[in-house]
C-alpha cells in the first residue's frame, strides 16, 4: 500500500498540470491511468503538432450550464503562463491562424515538457493501471487498482470525458461523481461533424471533399470557418464549432458565400452578361462542383436574362441561408471533447473540490466546462489543472 498526498486519476493534460503543480508545493503526489502512454489526446491533437492554446482564450470561449465558473481558473493561470512554460523548455511553436497556437515539430515536445516538469517535483506516473474501486472509508481515500492499494489525503479526477474512445475516453469520471453523490450534467458528444439523412445525405456524399470558407449558425449563434462536406453529412471547423450549440431537431443555417450579397451578384451578373447560365454564374461564386450540384438539385438553370428576381432571391437564399436539419452527429468516436459533465454547481470555481465531499477534487474535460475549437479546451485543463494543484 503507498500512502499519498494527492493522487490523480488520468494521465491527460489536466491530470498532468495538477499533479506538478501539487509537487512544487512538496506534495507527495502520484498518477495514475490505465493507457499505455501518457496524455495520448495530446499526442494525436493538431494533426501531431497540438493546438496546446489559443492567445485569445476568454471565458467567452467556453459553453457551461454555468457560463462564470472558468472565469477564476482562467484568469489565474492564462494562456501566456502556459506560453512561458512552452519557451522555458524552448519549444518552436507558430501561430496558424485565429490565435491557434501550435508546436512546430511534434505533439510529443508539450508531452516531453510536462513529464520533465513531474519528474523534476518527484511526482511518479504510473501508466498501465486499472482502477478496482474507489472509496473514502474515513479523511483519506482508497484506490484499488490492479496494482494494489493507494491511499491519499486528496483524490483528484481527471479522466477526461468518453470523446475518442479508440484513445481511452470513458464515463468513469462520472461514475465517481455520482457515487459520491454529485450531479452530473447530461454529457453529449461536442466539436463533432453533423450527420443528415436521405437527400442531404446523398448531396453530401456527391460531394464529398469539397470544402468552402462558410459562416454557419444556429439560433443566435454563429461560426466563420471551413466546411468541408463528408460522404456522412458536413464536418470542418464551423461544423464543429456549431455542433456544441446544435439541437436536436432543429435546422442550422449555412452561408456558403458569407462576403458576397449573392442576389446583388447575381442582378449584377444579369445585366451584364444576360446570356450567361445561371450555373455558370453560380460557378464564379462557388467551387465547380458545389455550383453543380446546387444548380441541378434546387433547379436553378437557364439564361440569367430569363430569370426573375424572384428566382434569384431564391438563388440567394439557398447560398446564403441554406437551412439543413442534421439527424445528429457522428458521436463520440469522432468528437474531440464532450459537452456537459460533473455540475459546476457542486465544484468551488477556486479549487475545483467537491463541496459535498472535502479532498474530491475534479478538473478538465470530466467537469462542465467545454471550449471551442482552436486551443481552448486545453487551456482549460491546464488552468483547471493548476487552480486544483494550489489546493489538493
Amino acid at each position: 500500500m503507498r500512502d499519498l498526498d494527492v493522487l490523480v486519476l488520468g494521465g491527460g493534460a489536466a491530470g498532468l498540470m495538477c499533479a506538478i503543480e501539487a509537487g512544487k508545493r512538496g506534495r507527495k503526489v502520484a498518477v495514475i491511468d490505465h493507457a499505455r502512454r501518457p496524455a495520448e489526446k495530446i499526442r494525436i491533437s493538431g494533426g501531431g503538432r497540438c493546438n496546446f492554446t489559443n492567445l485569445h482564450s476568454t471565458p467567452a470561449n467556453f459553453l457551461s450550464q454555468n457560463p462564470r465558473f472558468c472565469v477564476s481558473a482562467l484568469k489565474r493561470y492564462t494562456q501566456h503562463d502556459f506560453l512561458g512554460l512552452v519557451e522555458k523548455h524552448r519549444i518552436p511553436w507558430h501561430e496558424k491562424t485565429l490565435g491557434q497556437l501550435f508546436c512546430d515539430e511534434s505533439a510529443k515536445d508539450i508531452i516531453r515538457m510536462l513529464l520533465a516538469e513531474l519528474e523534476q517535483v518527484r511526482g511518479t506516473l504510473q501508466l498501465e493501471t486499472e482502477i478496482k474501486a474507489v472509496e473514502k472509508p474515513d479523511d483519506r481515500f482508497s484506490v484499488a487498482t490492479s496494482r494494489g492499494l493507494l491511499q491519499a489525503k486528496s483524490l483528484v479526477i481527471a479522466t477526461g470525458g468518453p470523446s475518442i474512445p479508440k484513445m481511452g475516453g470513458t464515463g468513469f469520471g462520472y461514475d465517481v461523481a455520482r457515487q459520491f453523490g454529485l450531479n452530473v450534467i447530461a454529457p453529449r458528444a461536442a466539436l463533432v461533424p453533423l450527420t443528415f439523412s436521405d437527400a442531404n445525405k446523398a448531396l453530401c456524399g456527391r460531394l464529398a471533399g469539397v470544402s468552402v470558407d462558410a459562416k454557419v449558425s444556429f439560433q443566435k449563434t454563429t461560426f466563420r470557418e471551413g466546411l468541408l462536406f463528408t460522404h456522412r453529412g458536413l464536418s470542418g471547423p464551423s461544423i464543429l464549432q456549431i455542433s456544441s450549440y446544435w439541437q436536436e431537431g432543429k435546422p442550422i443555417a449555412v452561408n456558403l458565400v458569407p462576403e458576397t450579397d449573392v442576389f446583388e451578384s447575381l442582378r449584377d451578373a444579369r445585366g451584364e452578361s444576360p446570356r450567361q447560365d445561371l450555373k455558370t454564374a453560380l460557378g464564379q461564386l462557388l467551387p465547380n462542383r458545389l455550383a453543380d450540384e446546387l444548380s441541378d438539385v434546387f433547379s436553378l438553370k437557364g439564361r440569367l436574362a430569363d430569370q426573375s428576381d424572384k428566382v434569384l432571391r431564391r438563388a440567394a437564399d439557398h447560398l446564403n441561408r441554406w437551412q439543413l436539419t442534421p439527424v445528429g452527429t457522428e458521436g463520440y468516436r469522432t468528437a474531440e471533447v464532450t459537452l456537459g459533465g460533473v455540475d459546476t454547481k457542486e465544484l468551488s470555481s477556486k479549487t475545483m473540490e467537491s463541496s459535498k465531499v472535502p479532498g474530491l477534487f475534479f478538473i478538465g474535460e470530466v467537469v462542465d466546462v467545454t471550449g471551442h475549437l482552436g486551443g481552448f479546451n486545453f487551456q482549460w485543463a491546464w488552468s483547471s489543472g493548476h487552480a486544483a494543484g494550489q489546493f489538493v
